[in-house]
């Protein structure tokens, strides 16, 4: 029999289009590809429009600044001349954020592996129903919970690491009323744990099956398939999934403002108050600052701004070299 009878159809000659490029030619897909282009175009000029915006009232505002803008531990914009700086505003928004990530993502990624790969049906589904319903919850709902609630009951915590860890200095408590960096750091964790544990959920289930089945035929334990397969195959989704809780702890505004005891210095102890951050900062004195305080407070928030943006290239550049490990290219 001739070859040239098969039923294989020869590839497509170079001048012969493809299945995508006479797509193009269709209205729908021509509307839709200007919708998505013009979309993508539009988020980065308003990124660029607030990015100006922020550069040009800060600048009004540092020219004026008789201290050093990133040094200085103090804010008195009505002085004359006026003296502000973010130091202290800087320290305390990376400290509480980092308390927050150590504490959270650890736990928010074992209640994903255990929501999808130990609890039964009927356990998963409703603990995952109220793990969704916590990140819904307002931001003030939060700070007055974590105000009338924990506040009050840190005081054992508190004195337990005073007796047994005192000694660093880090741990070490005055006796003072509980709203530090510390109560910080621990709210801001609860409120970052439903979107991490929403995300690495959801990651962890598209583990493809085989994957876990061979490592089961090998002879492999639940924790094995899980330390093997899921963990290797979810690790970007999970740094993702970090980044978008880091983002939200490193701007929540009205729970810290309920909760912090601020003041413009920088406690070495983590326990006794004190600190501040620059959204707690901005909330807190906006209303009442004129507009040359106003002009300061931008100034702080431009740099809360790039702080963000440099955390989240910092994730995308980490995602980007395990992509080799991803589930993209499982």
């Amino acid at each position: 029999m001739d070859i040239s009878t098969t039923t294989d159809a020869p590839p497509p000659t170079p001048h012969q289009p493809t299945a995508a490029k006479r797509g193009a030619g269709r209205p729908g897909d021509r509307i839709f590809l200007g919708l998505s282009r013009g979309s993508g175009i539009l988020l980065l000029l308003i990124m660029a429009a607030i990015a100006v915006f922020l550069a040009y009232r800060a600048s009004l505002a540092i020219s004026k600044d008789h201290g050093n803008f990133l040094t200085a531990f103090e804010w008195n914009t009505n002085l004359i001349p006026p003296t502000f700086g973010i130091a202290v505003l800087a320290f305390g928004t990376v400290v509480s954020s980092v308390i927050a990530m150590v504490i959270a993502v650890p736990i928010a990624v074992s209640i994903a592996l255990f929501i999808t790969h130990y609890a039964p049906r009927r356990m998963a589904a409703p603990v995952a129903y109220v793990i969704d319903l916590l990140a819904a919850v307002p931001s003030i709902v939060y700070g007055l919970w974590g105000a009338l609630v924990l506040v009050p009951h840190m005081n054992g915590l508190y004195g337990w690491l005073n007796d047994f860890f005192g000694w660093t200095g880090v741990f070490s408590w005055d006796q003072g009323a509980p709203r530090s960096m510390l109560t910080v750091g621990i709210l801001l964790a609860i409120m970052i744990l439903p979107i991490i544990t929403n995300v690495s959920r959801e990651v962890f289930r598209q583990v493809p099956q085989m994957h876990e089945e061979a490592a089961l035929a090998l002879g492999a334990t639940r924790w094995e398939v899980i330390r093997m397969s899921v963990l290797p195959f979810g690790r970007s989704g999970v740094i993702s999934a970090s980044m978008l809780g880091l983002g939200r702890a490193l701007g929540e505004t009205m729970a810290v403002a309920t909760v912090l005891s601020p003041s413009f210095d920088i406690q070495a102890s983590l326990l006794n108050p004190g600190g501040g951050t620059f959204a707690q900062n901005i909330a807190s004195k906006f209303s009442e600052a004129d507009e040359f305080g106003r002009d300061a407070l931008i100034a702080s928030g431009l740099v809360l701004f790039v702080i963000t943006l440099v955390v989240n290239g910092a994730a995308r550049l980490i995602i980007a070299r395990r992509a080799e490990y991803s589930g993209a290219n499982a």
